[in-house]
């Protein structure tokens, strides 16, 4: 062990409690009154009790731990300490002095104050440093409310005491039994509705929901409380952020739109994705991108042996091996830069590296940005780089190809879905000469947060003021979180066969001005002060999304999120054969283009806005 002086000052310190509670042992027995012959018997006696003891503190290893979080552990090492002192000490006087004018009752009393002696002085210096005992700097603190009175608020509460920026003034919970009683001197205050007339008693403009654990409902309720009490909501971590140690539960955030849309865990089968993904050479296209990325991440959970991330934009790249350089730096990687409609450079990263599971997230997705002049490159990148990628995929003997497709797909009304119903296609009339490659489609709304999506818009907009811009006031979304759509399409990928469509349950859809109005009200403000507005349906939008075709049903699977797709025949090699020929063309303009998916998909019915 290495002696610094903070190692010092608590050697010093016991011998001090040592000699303290020696000293004391015979006052109690005497009375605070020793008569002279003990008195002398007391100090000819230290020289042989403070030596024995503090040798004893030090072979049991009590200036090992750190009084800042001095705790239970260190508790029994001085109990144990002191109890062997209370062994070790009249057995050593004995042989000295045959413990002559030494009390019996001193060589009691001394192992109990020592114990409370040293264990105090611990416990108070800790209590001082987490802020149990009164600071100046509690003084400065903001005064907040916490929701939830479980293991996690009593663990919040651990690391606010700390922390100089919050002062707990009490916790609300729905439980019955905790209402009156105590978690680390902060009173439960009463229920979750109780919060308005708290906050309004002491003053609290801040509500940190700490109940990571309940279900969403649970905690969507609580930060509608919050925020209906005109209170700025936040939460704390994850519980699974918490339990990984990635984050401590005091490092609260502000409540976002996330956590209100949330949904429940997604539960994977994860002794059958080690199976599935453990060891094998895993290829992801759209790496950079939000689901791709994300995909990513969850492909590495199950320990690849190599995960090939495959993009066209070099910063997307770059920006995902920096993360992973630095989170799973010994897992095998390869960042492959390219085209998926460039058919040599996929040859030559499948030939280089032989993936065995290939996930094809990569798609231009825009809807009004692929409407018009970017048309035919929706087309030609949605379409033609998804059989490029089936294509190299068979003749490398890949072992599956997922496709991650969109509910746009469902009676499309514009060139992005048109292109990603074609995209289920080409993989359904490759699976018949597809030899050992299975190929599965999933298929999902949107996910909240991604590129482009209008949540980031929304947040950006009530940054500079608002107004707010929403196409219709009757438009409506489906919506996951972009972890939960990548854990499906991993679960898809396990239960896929070869040739199934496989839908993603989204929930209910969602009011979009229900968003903005959430998260006009997340963000501390009103709706008269930011505003509103109605702009219009955009090229290609529709008002609602469907996640089936009119001519598909579907059928339950051992996973509640998951339905297969019944849709009718595969179409054939002909057909396979035509529609490569329609996409080698390098150029077309807009109605050629809208004009040409009409005779491939005939449910597509383009709207004019």
């Amino acid at each position: 062990m290495n002696w610094n002086w903070r190692i010092l000052a608590a050697t010093a310190y016991d011998i001090a409690a040592a000699l303290a509670a020696w000293s004391c042992a015979y006052w109690l027995r005497f009375n605070f009154d020793i008569p002279p012959l003990f008195a002398e018997s007391m100090r000819s006696s230290l020289w042989v009790v403070l030596p024995l003891q503090g040798l004893i503190f030090y072979s049991f290893g009590l200036y090992r731990g750190i009084w800042r979080f001095a705790s239970i552990p260190d508790l029994r090492r001085i109990a144990v300490a002191s109890g062997t002192a209370a062994l070790a000490t009249p057995v050593a006087l004995f042989m000295v002095n045959r413990l002559h004018e030494v009390p019996r009752s001193a060589l009691v009393l001394d192992p109990l104050l020592l114990v409370l002696m040293m264990g105090g002085g611990r416990f108070v210096y800790r209590a001082w440093k987490d802020g149990h005992l009164f600071s100046p700097r509690q003084l400065d603190a903001m005064p907040v409310l916490v929701l939830g009175a479980g293991e996690a608020a009593a663990a919040l509460l651990r690391d606010l005491a700390r922390n100089p920026r919050w002062q707990v003034m009490g916790l609300l919970d729905d439980d019955e039994g905790k209402v009156g009683r105590q978690i680390h001197g902060a009173n439960v205050l009463g229920r979750l509705e109780d919060l308005p007339v708290h906050a309004r008693r002491l003053n609290v403009q801040h509500a940190i929901v700490a109940m990571p654990g309940v279900g969403v409902g649970v905690r969507r309720h609580a930060i509608e409380i919050a925020v209906g009490a005109g209170l700025q909501a936040l939460t704390v971590p994850a519980l699974g952020d918490v339990l990984s140690g990635k984050v401590s539960v005091s490092e609260v955030r502000q409540v976002e739109l996330e956590d209100l849309l949330g949904r429940e865990a997604v539960q994977l089968d994860d002794a059958g994705l080690h199976g599935l993904l453990g060891g094998k050479v895993v290829l992801v296209t759209g790496a950079g991108g939000s689901i791709g990325s994300e995909l990513c991440r969850q492909v590495a959970r199950f320990g690849p042996a190599r995960l090939i991330c495959f993009d066209q934009s070099e910063y997307a790249l770059y920006k995902i091996g920096e993360e992973f350089a630095v989170r799973l730096p010994d897992l095998a990687t390869c960042y492959a830069v390219g085209d998926v409609r460039d058919e040599t450079r996929l040859t030559q990263v499948f030939a280089a590296h032989r993936p065995q599971l290939v996930f094809h997230a990569a798609a231009y997705k825009h809807v009004p940005l692929m409407e018009q002049e970017n048309a035919w490159q929706a087309v030609r990148n949605n379409v033609l780089g998804t059989y490029r990628v089936a294509q190299v995929a068979i003749a490398n003997g890949a072992e599956e190809c997922v496709l991650v497709s969109t509910d746009k797909a469902v009676n499309p009304t514009n060139v992005m879905g048109a292109s990603k119903r074609l995209a289920e296609q080409v993989c359904r009339a490759l699976q018949a000469g597809a030899g050992a490659t299975r190929f599965v489609t999933v298929r999902f709304g949107n996910v909240l947060g991604s590129s482009g999506s209008v949540i980031p818009k929304f947040r950006e907009q009530i940054a500079a003021g608002g107004p707010m811009t929403v196409t219709h006031p009757d438009i409506v979304r489906y919506f996951m979180l972009i972890p939960e759509a990548a854990q499906l399409v991993l679960q898809a990928g396990l239960m896929g066969r070869g040739g199934e469509l496989l839908v993603l349950d989204m929930g209910e859809p969602v009011k979009i001005v229900d968003l903005a109005r959430d998260m006009i009200r997340l963000s501390g403000y009103t709706e008269e002060e930011i505003g509103i507005e109605f702009a219009g349906l955009r090229p290609g939008e529709k008002l609602y999304e469907e996640l089936l075709a009119d001519s598909e049903t579907t059928l339950p699977t051992p996973h509640p999120k998951l339905r297969i797709a019944k849709a009718d025949g595969a179409p054939d090699a002909a057909w396979l054969a035509a529609l490569e020929r329609w996409l080698a063309v390098p150029v077309r303009d807009e109605a050629e283009v809208k004009a040409g998916l009409r005779q491939w998909v005939p449910e597509y019915r383009p709207v004019e806005h």
